[in-house]
């Protein structure tokens, strides 16, 4: 999804509507100063905001307001009438109260830690925190309404005007104000569901029941609905951190809030019947992930009754010029305070000057028929792997009349009509398809996609320029199987190669799938420790058009695979698989020869091998989109099992071999509060039995100048080669935490990333007698290998470059002692 939203956000770069009311100006004190976080409010609604640190201010609303009321503690209020449905500019003068005069403090720049009756407040809300919200109850129930929305922003008559939108006039016939940030907006795509969550506090276990789902605009993907979610999943304010695009924000409810914070007490007021104290709060340093906003909190449960959280400017995240959070909570038997709405608001945007045209994200979720202490049976929890149901997806409007927790305005009962108009339209369709194609790879042709694209030319030593076309089966993301394949051909060896692969979904249920497939190509072995026996799987052989030194060491490979797979719980999976493959050398001077007698006389350059393997994988937490053979994975922050035994059986189909092989994986993601995040991921394994240099565990080298996961950026292929190993990788990526301090770098947005990684192995005597190759088979077992690595991310937003020192082993023959990789991504 991120690269589907910023190849929209390109698109739409590279190229006037009225809401009922709207306003924006500057309140300023009588000296002319700028009063931050003073009360905006249309006079008799609770339709408000507050200005920034300088005073300014933006308000709109679909309601027809007269007059707007300005107020802030110790200065007199002020009603302004409304002249116009829009009023911009304008300048409101507040003058302190004549009783107050000695009490009036403006509070700028850092504010005291001691003696300060908000932070006095904030401790009592610290102490408080567990017994607010449905924490406070063993069993919990409610009704969940959620509103997904994107919009194209700041739209004006250059880009109505564009060639790009001929034929597509009339979508924007109804347009709004944002009342956040007073842009113009064009709504592309709205999801809409209704869902049921149950949960038990005190066995840990939830489950959602989707009740109604229905979407326009983008209407088959969901993986765009999911990774909104996943980007801002549900936070909870009382905890010290909120996670969103990846990043650990500093919540102004933390018990580090006060060294990262200012807080003023700014108010106090009755607010829906319970006396409040309302805290204004701001960061204290720049470029910091942090927000700015205020806060009413009760004063006898310390529980939050409203909270806006809008994200500091400078903060370091890329393609996103602004986040605004609101929580609102009702009470419930006079001392419950639950949530009762949440809204969240994106602005994506390519670049960051405020006119810059855009992509808001919008999340609406609301709450209610709350049910509490209601037990149920573990197995209630236990949750259904796939669980779709076609009549969920097709409610009818008495459904939505029914459950919808809040009427859409008036542009988003519209965006169905609209966007499903829209999508007959010619010209939409080729934005759309240019949208897809630059963030999946692929080109859509109705039943069938080309691609991937980016792999259509590549290059290595063996194969010279080499050409590769390909293509998939894709009818919805919810096919019930789906066959793929390539065709590829290099200049220089004048060989045809190709992939084919098919899969079936039998059980949606339980997901039991079959796959089979056979690959012909050139590969280069020995850049995992950790492999499976996927036909189309990663092929590293044409990726090295920049490399440390000649590839001289690919293979020619023919696999044949069929596998049976089976995920009975959610998130773990089984799988069995058998295959055949045929491999040797492709490089002129590269040799896998290995000796097939005692005596040492005999020779073979190819290796036949029959296989089983016997694969467990558990992903607790991971997060998946679509109901089909195949799903795409939304989050990236779930720790990762891998377990694989794998069987080597001689003579059948002519196999050469017998061995056995276990093999285990495990990566941890690592969120570490406000320094960023860390990734630790260890593997080991061993082989049972006699094989020769191309069935042996090779340390993963990397000869090229790109970053390639858990690879030994100094080792050459083939430098060590092991039975039985472990490794072990750490990197962690501090997100600006100390460059955001340092005055010449701050502004930069420049991210510091450092990495150390080992790996200890042995080979017996018997695999090195049988090594024919030439290569000098040799383990890290003195000592392990290691090495480190300092780098600097987020260059351009979109460059990483890192500096590779090796630890030992500087004896090897050609040994590098030092390495630059780059890398190229896009990352919040």
């Amino acid at each position: 999804m991120k690269y589907f939203l910023l190849s929209t956000l390109f698109i739409f770069s590279c190229l006037h509507v009225f809401s009922q009311t709207d306003i924006s100006g500057v309140v300023v004190d009588e000296d002319g100063a700028g009063i931050p976080f003073a009360n905006v409010i249309f006079t008799g609604s609770s339709e408000g905001t507050t200005t920034d640190e300088d005073g300014n201010f933006s308000l709109s609303s679909q309601k027809t307001y007269t007059s707007v009321s300005f107020s802030f503690l110790g200065y007199q209020s002020k009603d302004v009438s409304l002249q116009n449905k829009s009023n911009k500019d304008l300048k409101v003068t507040l003058y302190a109260s004549s009783e107050s005069l000695s009490e009036v403090k403006i509070y700028k720049g850092e504010t005291s830690k001691k003696n300060n009756p908000a932070i006095d407040i904030l401790r009592k809300i610290w102490a408080n925190r567990r017994g607010n919200g449905v924490k406070k109850f063993d069993q919990y129930a409610y009704r969940r309404y959620e509103k997904l929305e994107f919009d194209l922003n700041t739209i004006d008559s250059s880009l109505i005007e564009s060639r790009i939108f001929n034929g597509m006039e009339f979508i924007f016939e109804d347009l709004d104000t944002n009342r956040i940030t007073g842009k113009t907006y064009l709504p592309i795509f709205l999801n809409e569901s209704v869902s049921r969550v149950y949960g038990d506090n005190e066995t840990g276990q939830e489950l959602t029941e989707l009740k109604g789902n229905k979407n326009s605009g983008f209407s088959d993907n969901q993986m765009l609905i999911s990774t909104v979610r996943d980007i801002y999943d549900e936070i909870d304010v009382y905890d010290n951190y909120l996670k969103f695009f990846d990043k650990n924000f500093v919540s102004p409810l933390s018990k580090t809030g006060i060294n990262v914070y200012n807080y003023v007490l700014a108010d106090t007021a009755y607010v829906d019947g319970k006396y409040c104290y309302n805290i204004v709060y701001y960061p204290r340093r720049e470029n910091e992930l942090t927000f700015s906003g205020d806060f009413w909190v009760n004063d006898t449960t310390w529980a939050i009754k409203d909270i806006n959280l809008d994200m500091s400017e400078g903060a370091n995240l890329n393609w996103v010029k602004g986040v605004y959070i609101e929580q609102e909570f009702e009470v419930l038997s006079d001392s419950v305070f639950l949530l009762k709405r949440d809204f969240f608001q994106a602005d994506f945007a390519l670049r960051e000057k405020k006119e810059s045209r855009g992509v808001y994200g919008k999340r609406t979720v609301l709450y209610d028929e709350y049910e509490f202490n209601n037990e149920r049976p573990s197995s209630f929890y236990n949750k259904q792997v796939n669980r779709f149901r076609e009549e969920v997806y097709n409610r009818d409007n008495e459904f939505w009349e029914t459950n919808r927790l809040e009427e859409l305005n008036g542009d988003e009962r519209g965006v169905y009509d609209m966007l499903d108009t829209l999508r007959t339209v010619k010209q939409f369709k080729r934005l759309y398809n240019v949208s897809t194609a630059l963030a999946t790879g692929y080109i859509d042709f109705e039943g069938w996609d080309y691609g991937p694209v980016f792999s259509t030319v590549g290059f290595n030593d063996v194969e010279g320029v080499r050409i590769r076309g390909g293509g998939r089966t894709y009818f919805s993301q919810h096919d019930k199987w789906r066959l793929e394949g390539y065709g590829a051909y290099g200049f220089k060896d004048d060989k045809f190669k190709y992939g084919i692969q098919g899969k079936v979904l039998l059980d949606p249920e339980n997901r039991l799938i079959i796959t089979a497939g056979n690959r012909r190509d050139v590969e280069q072995l020995g850049v995992n420790l950790t492999n499976t026996t996927d036909v189309l799987g990663r092929s590293l052989a044409s990726s090295a058009l920049i490399s440390t030194s000649s590839n001289n060491s690919l293979s020619s490979i023919n696999l044949t695979v069929f596998s049976v797979e089976i995920e009975p719980w959610e998130n773990l999976s089984f799988r069995v698989s058998g295959s055949y493959r045929e491999v040797e050398a492709a490089s002129e001077g590269f040799s896998l020869d290995y000796y097939t007698d005692a005596t040492r006389t005999n020779l073979s350059s190819e290796l036949n091998q029959t296989e089983i393997s016997n694969l467990i994988m558990y992903t607790p937490g991971r997060t998946t989109s679509g109901y089909g053979v195949e799903r795409e994975v939304v989050d990236d922050d779930h720790p990762t099992l891998f377990l694989n035994y794998t069987l080597g059986i001689k003579n059948l189909f002519n196999s050469d071999f017998d061995y056995k092989k276990l093999q285990l994986f495990y990566n941890q993601p690592i969120m570490v509060g406000g320094f960023g995040r860390a990734n630790a991921s260890i593997e080991a394994g061993k082989t049972f039995g006699e094989v020769p240099l191309a069935l042996l565990s090779v340390v993963p080298g990397n000869q090229t100048y790109f970053q390639l996961y858990n690879t030994f950026s100094l080792l050459d292929y083939y430098e060590f080669v092991t039975d039985t190993y472990v490794a072990a990788h750490f990197e962690h990526n501090f997100n600006g935490r100390f460059f955001s301090r340092i005055p010449l770098l701050r502004d930069l947005n420049l991210r510091e990333i450092v990495g150390i990684r080992g790996v200890w192995g042995q080979i017996s005597e018997d695999n090195k007698q049988l090594n024919a190759s030439g290569i000098p088979l040799v383990a890290p077992n003195g000592e392990p290998y290691w090495e480190y690595s300092a780098g600097v991310g987020n260059i351009f937003k979109i460059i990483r470059i890192d500096a590779h020192f090796r630890g030992n082993y500087f004896d090897n023959p050609d040994a590098r002692s030092f390495g630059v990789t780059v890398n190229f991504g896009f990352h919040f």
